[in-house]
């Protein structure tokens, strides 16, 4: 059994660094507000720890906490302009961030080593500290989504106003799902730093959020099971598909607009669902269906 697992532990690294980004993406997603900004709070987290670790020789553990609140923090600071903003316009600002953020990481060339990247990172980080981490943050979301907080988030998702005029702050909920998306990747961007002996600024730019929306999209942002099936999707799909290779990005595409046009509240949100209405057909508690009456 080992003898099968060992090669494929890089896969699960990446399965679970991967599923740690979408829920970050995905937190933001259920609160309505359309921010990328998960790559940018992983490159936080990512060069505070790896810099804490390498150059200050903090332990490591204390080095990725110090990443998680950086993220956090740096949450919290692009919520107050994200609040006033809407649709789009978030997406765009965020974006900006995100290039800002890597702008910043090749000037500091003696912090963060510039264009040449971060090296000689100690790797410490296994695949169980990634895979208690991943279940840990799932269950954080699960027991936030179940109270008020979850019914808060879906309220301001699907109307606003209304979600407004029933008592439902949407600046404070805006704040706390910035806030919860900062700490995330925070988090697993300081673990995926400690798991690798270098970093680039490369990492956290355009590919990481084309991976993370994608995911998020892929399985579904209803439930936290949503985007790790997505990630684990995106990560066995070059393995499938090795012998196309050279055609990855357009099965990626391909795979991308199927799903949208006949699963469009992703895999695993639309599987729920359809087993959900299938049990209460059964039991009855579906209005059947009124034929048409031929004119």
């Amino acid at each position: 059994m080992m003898s099968f697992i060992t090669p494929h532990l890089p896969l699960l690294d990446l399965i679970f660094i991967g599923t740690g980004y979408a829920l970050s993406q995905a937190i933001v997603f259920r609160a309505g507000t359309f921010s990328v900004a998960t790559s940018g709070f992983a490159a936080l987290g990512a060069y505070a720890a790896a810099i804490l670790t390498v150059k200050h020789g903090l332990h490591p553990a204390a080095a990725v906490g110090l990443g998680t609140l950086l993220g956090l923090l740096c949450g919290l600071l692009l919520s107050v302009p994200l609040a006033r903003l809407r649709g789009v316009y978030q997406a765009i600002a965020s974006l900006a961030f995100v290039e800002i953020l890597v702008a910043l990481i090749l000037f500091f060339e003696e912090l963060t080593g510039g264009p040449l990247g971060f090296h000689n990172i100690p790797r410490v980080v296994t695949p169980w500290v990634l895979f208690f981490a991943m279940l840990a943050t799932m269950a954080l979301l699960t027991l936030l989504g179940q109270g008020g907080i979850g019914r808060a988030f879906d309220a301001m998702r699907q109307d606003p106003p209304v979600a407004a005029s029933l008592g439902v702050n949407p600046t404070r909920y805006h704040v706390l799902s910035f806030a919860l998306s900062g700490a995330i990747a925070g988090l697993f961007g300081g673990l995926d730093a400690l798991r690798n002996f270098s970093l680039t600024a490369e990492q956290f730019g355009f590919s990481i959020l084309i991976g993370t929306l994608s995911a998020v999209v892929l399985g579904g942002r209803r439930a936290v099971l949503g985007p790790l099936v997505g990630t684990t999707i995106l990560v066995l799909l070059p393995e499938i598909f090795r012998p196309l290779a050279d055609y990855r990005q357009a099965v990626y595409g391909l795979l991308l607009v199927v799903v949208m046009a006949f699963l469009p509240f992703g895999v695993y949100d639309t599987i729920v669902m359809k087993l959900h209405n299938r049990r209460l057909a059964r039991a009855g508690m579906l209005a059947p269906k009124v034929p048409k009456v031929a004119a």
